[in-house]
């Protein structure tokens, strides 16, 4: 297999060597799988909550259906809404701190030259090979203000669109999400053959989802998979018990 490594930056580099027999094991979630995946797991838990507290409180499923599709249109624009802002505030930030970096290796370029040499210090580099690997960079200024960014602010650069994009993908998820504890509902005439039914189909979505989120976000799998079983379990039992006591 050919070096992974770009082109440009393969010019003197041995053969690379061969590793493990299937290959290196990451999980390595884009962005848009990540966006996919909280905003399914999120979108499971309120709508699943919400069905669950009016079946405390009313045994009328067409109620509970238009109740529940009112809460998934609001929770599908605040989710999408937030998304949006929050990856503007990311890029924002991207080129704000890229333009200050690329100010200062051109009002302080000797202090700069240093925090290179401080970076790759700590990667083991001394004496003229840490003079020249600086220099090398520093050389570069596009390469110089990459380095910086990357090693020394670790800000990754945010791909174009992302704004919008991530404002599709969770909001699009969470109506997906929210539909699952609503199907029962829809199905079934009975309120709480349709509650049993939806807790079910629901849990097991949230176990299915809480692991994948987990995955994504780089928590243990299996309690990021119960942790969000638990959240949407006590959400959905807190309010039905409160819808029971109230309407009681």
């Amino acid at each position: 297999m050919d070096s992974p490594v770009p082109s440009p930056y393969r010019e003197g580099l041995p053969p690379q060597p061969p590793g493990p027999p299937e290959g290196e094991q990451h999980f390595t979630a884009s962005q848009t799988v990540r966006d996919l995946v909280i905003g399914t797991a999120d979108g499971l838990t309120v709508p699943f909550a919400l069905a669950a507290g009016l079946s405390g409180a009313v045994a009328a499923n067409p109620l509970i259906v238009t109740a529940g599709m009112a809460e998934i249109a609001a929770g599908c624009v605040a989710m999408g809404l937030g998304g949006y802002l929050a990856a503007r505030t990311d890029a924002q930030h991207y080129v704000t701190e890229r333009a200050r970096e690329e100010q200062e290796t051109r009002d302080y370029p000797e202090r700069e030259k240093w925090e290179v040499s401080a970076l790759l210090h700590r990667y083991g580099l001394r004496g003229e090979t840490l003079a020249r690997a600086t220099e090398a960079i520093a050389s570069d200024r596009r390469r110089w203000v990459d380095f910086m960014m990357r090693f020394e602010l670790e800000i990754a650069e945010p791909a174009p669109g992302r704004a919008a994009q991530s404002a599709a993908t969770i909001g699009g998820a969470y109506v997906v999400g929210g539909l699952i504890p609503l199907a029962p509902y829809m199905v079934l005439a009975e309120t709480l053959p349709a509650l049993a039914a939806s807790c079910g189909l629901t849990g097991t979505a949230l176990l299915g989802f809480g692991w994948l989120k987990a995955r994504a976000t780089g928590l243990p799998p299996l309690r990021g998979a119960l942790q969000t079983l638990l959240i949407g379990g006590l959400a959905a039992a807190t309010a039905f018990l409160v819808a029971r006591w109230v309407g009681g």
